[in-house]
């Protein structure tokens, strides 16, 4: 098992950054390609990036290419996204999961989501 709890969230002004942490517990954590997804209200919950294993491969979405970045630390157990030049469109609950290899779902283990809120 794995468990994720996401912290880091909270209230920015537009064109303002965020660094979002998800501090992972569990045997399958290092081995696990590790993603961020966000769900604005009314909305579906929706990809926003990933990272393999080894952190040598990431890819996202293109909404935030070039101002999102997704990295981790396997020594610390830790996933982190950097936001950069924030949207309002980017305000959403954001969720730290695995993610199957190669994918854009959902794997089996999220945390509970932290509350980005970003105003115009």
């Amino acid at each position: 098992q794995v468990q994720l709890v996401e912290s880091g969230g909270g209230l920015v002004q537009a064109g303002g950054s965020l660094r979002l942490s998800c501090a992972a517990s569990g045997r399958s954590f290092r081995l696990s390609t590790m993603g961020w997804f966000r769900q604005a209200p009314g909305k579906e919950r929706e990809f926003v990036a990933a990272i393999t294993w080894a952190g040598d491969s990431t890819y996202g979405a293109d909404s935030v290419k070039g101002r999102f970045t997704i990295s981790r630390d396997n020594a610390k157990n830790m996933v982190y996204l950097q936001m950069n030049s924030l949207k309002p469109e980017d305000t959403a609950v954001y969720y730290c999961a695995t993610v199957p290899y190669g994918s854009r779902s959902i794997g089996d283990y999220t945390g509970q989501g932290t509350q980005v809120t970003v105003s115009s």
